[in-house]
């Protein structure tokens, strides 16, 4: 309970983010990512430059935290995430709500601040997932009625799923990367 399942879901999310499946996580997958996205949304000119740029800043600020585009371990992440956490629990909370609503701003390309499945399977695929029927049990679980998961809800089941220590509290995200995302 507490830290041992937060720690479970930092390195599961580690894994979400090595994009090429080396077993680390480096400038590499962050040059995949960008461009699998900008492939998938067909984005061209400033619209894919600004992506990119978007993209590698996200990294560099919240995922490699330690020096910009440094290949980072999955126990220099986890231990990084879990000393920031340890410090100050608000502000470890303040500051993922911040990486995620950056994220999903750049994810969400025609910024109507909802999420639809191809939007949500072209954000999972950039990651290097590209099972299509997981991805889509996945977005079933937000239990879109109009097929649009508002941008808000999906930021806060990410912020839930990095700052949770609670296992008895409903975890979307958890569940589906329990479903093999």
């Amino acid at each position: 309970m507490g830290m041992d399942y937060l720690l479970k879901k930092w390195k599961i999310w580690y894994a979400s983010l090595d994009v090429n499946h080396d077993g680390k996580i480096s400038f590499e997958d962050v040059e995949e990512s960008r461009n699998k996205f900008t492939n998938l949304h067909e984005l061209v000119g400033d619209k894919a430059k600004g992506v990119k740029v978007d993209f590698e800043k996200w990294w560099n600020t919240y995922i490699f935290r330690t020096g910009a585009g440094k290949e980072i371990s999955e126990s220099e992440f986890v231990n990084s995430l879990s000393e920031a956490y340890k410090k100050d629990k608000a502000g470890f909370k303040a500051q993922m709500q911040k990486c995620f609503d950056e994220i999903f701003d750049v994810i969400d390309t025609n910024k109507d601040r909802s999420i639809e499945l191809n939007e949500f399977i072209y954000a999972f695929k950039a990651f290097g997932h590209e099972n299509e029927e997981v991805i889509k049990k996945a977005f079933s679980l937000y239990n879109a009625p109009n097929g649009l998961v508002p941008l808000r809800d999906i930021v806060s089941e990410w912020v839930k799923f990095v700052t949770e220590e609670d296992e008895s509290v409903k975890d979307i995200i958890m569940e589906a990367f329990s479903a093999g995302l």
